[in-house]
C-alpha cells in the first residue's frame, strides 16, 4: 500500500486550454531521476512550454522545466532534459498515428502526484485560431457575467 493517497497536482499548463482545443487526454507515467522527484514534491515545475513527440516505439516529453533540486550536489539533473513517458504501446500507436495524420501535437496539460508516483496528463490538441481564441474569451466573459446578474437578482429577492 503507498504512503501517499490521492492526487496532489503540481503543475497545470493554463496557456495550452487557451492555445489549443483538447481532443483526448492521456495518462503517462514519467521516468525520472531522484533529485527531480524531490524538486517536484516541492511543488516545482513548469509546463508552459512543453511538448510531447513519439520517436520509434516510444513517447517523450521535451521543454518542461523542472528547476534543479536546491539540496542536490553533483547528482542534480539537467532542468529541461528529454524525459520518457510510459505509456501502454497500443497508446503509443493511437497517439503516432492522430499525430502523423496532420494537424495535432501531444501538449501536457497537468503533472501530478497519484498515489505517490509521478503522473503527466498529454492532450491530443489541434491549434486555435485567432478568433477562437477571442470567441472562448467572450463566452467566458459572458458566463462571467450572467453569473454575477444572477447572485444580484438572488440578493435583491431576499
Amino acid at each position: 500500500m503507498p504512503k501517499e493517497q490521492g492526487e496532489k497536482v503540481v503543475a497545470t499548463n493554463r496557456r495550452a486550454r487557451h492555445e489549443y482545443s483538447i481532443e483526448k487526454t492521456y495518462e503517462a507515467g514519467l521516468v525520472l531521476t531522484g533529485t527531480e522527484v524531490k524538486s517536484l514534491r516541492q511543488g516545482r515545475a513548469n509546463l508552459s512550454d512543453g511538448y510531447a513527440y513519439i520517436d520509434g516505439n516510444e513517447a517523450w516529453l521535451d521543454a518542461v522545466h523542472i528547476p534543479e533540486y536546491a539540496q542536490g550536489t553533483w547528482t542534480n539533473h539537467s532542468s529541461k532534459r528529454v524525459r520518457k513517458l510510459l505509456l501502454h504501446r497500443e497508446e503509443i500507436i493511437k497517439l503516432s498515428h492522430q499525430v502523423s495524420a496532420g494537424g495535432y501535437t501531444l501538449v501536457p496539460l497537468r503533472l501530478y502526484f497519484l498515489d505517490g508516483r509521478a503522473k503527466v496528463e498529454i492532450g491530443v490538441a489541434k491549434g486555435k485560431r485567432e478568433f477562437d481564441k477571442r470567441q472562448t474569451l467572450r463566452e467566458r466573459q459572458d458566463k462571467r457575467e450572467a453569473e454575477r446578474a444572477m447572485r444580484m437578482r438572488n440578493r435583491m429577492g431576499e
